[in-house]
């Protein structure tokens, strides 16, 4: 399904000679941006999407964010590790963590399509664009659907509690993530992991290691800047995600009162 959706994002045809801008816009957008029209692209695999149920998705997904940094603060071995590895993993592998626990915890959400700005509301705000968030940052519905069908996967696979567990310590412990000072003790790490999870499987059903190893890649291909804007962004606005995983990490005072965060159960 992945491929499919990209070659059909790729079929644009918004722009297409056969469908020339409405004369109207074109006059409007000549005020909007200097050197010509741009036209609002049609295509429904393009379109900017967002929650549909954004109260009670964003706050399922709030919960499972704490169970993640939870998890990876009760790994005895990543406390063992220099500080700028900790925060290294943390960034390079809580998108993958997260969605792991969106699966576990059977998240499901839908999106529609995003509202666009009135036209009249593009042209009053032409001259404050100095800024502000550049269009385009909305997740679109062809990334969504991608998300979705890496989420999917796993729920096939039907993991077991245990393999959640080490699958998650094989995630979180990627020698592969660049400047890690210590890249072989956490390449060991890893293959502990790994190996503590083919030991699950019965000698006939060696396949699904393999089956579970490649679906764990297609999470890892998911961008933060998707998982954030699409399941964060309205509860924690213009604050930098980056900076918030680390105050949670690191159990700065005061961060479990953040009002975006469920009450701890």
């Amino acid at each position: 399904m992945s491929s499919a959706v990209d070659a059909e994002c790729e079929r644009c045809q918004c722009h297409g000679k056969d469908k020339p801008p409405a004369i109207l816009y074109t006059l409007l957008s000549q005020n909007l941006r200097p050197g010509g029209a741009r036209q609002r692209c049609l295509c429904r695999q393009r379109r900017a999407v967002c929650l549909r149920t954004p109260h009670l998705t964003c706050r399922a997904a709030a919960d499972v964010l704490l169970r993640t940094i939870s998890f990876v603060r009760n790994v005895a071995a990543f406390h063992l590790l220099p500080r700028e590895d900790q925060l290294l993993l943390l960034d390079g592998g809580w998108v993958p963590l997260f969605l792991l626990g969106l699966v576990q915890g059977m998240v499901t959400f839908e999106v529609m399509e995003a509202p666009a700005p009135s036209m009249l509301k593009k042209i009053l705000l032409s001259g404050q664009s100095e800024g502000r968030e550049p269009e385009g940052t909305q997740p679109t519905l062809a990334a969504v659907q991608r998300l979705q069908w890496c989420l999917n996967s796993f729920w096939r696979l039907d993991l077991s509690p245990n393999e959640y567990t080490y699958l998650r310590g094989a995630i979180l412990f990627n020698p592969d993530i660049p400047g890690l000072t210590a890249p072989a003790y956490i390449e060991s790490l890893q293959g502990e992991a790994q190996r503590a999870l083919r030991e699950l499987l019965r000698p006939e059903d060696q396949g699904r290691f393999s089956r579970i190893l490649r679906a764990t890649s297609s999470l890892r291909s998911i961008p933060a800047a998707l998982v954030t804007d699409l399941f964060f962004r309205p509860l924690i606005g213009d604050a930098d995600m980056g900076d918030l995983l680390v105050e949670m990490l690191l159990e700065v005072p005061g961060w479990p009162r953040a009002p975006w965060l469920p009450l701890p159960r």
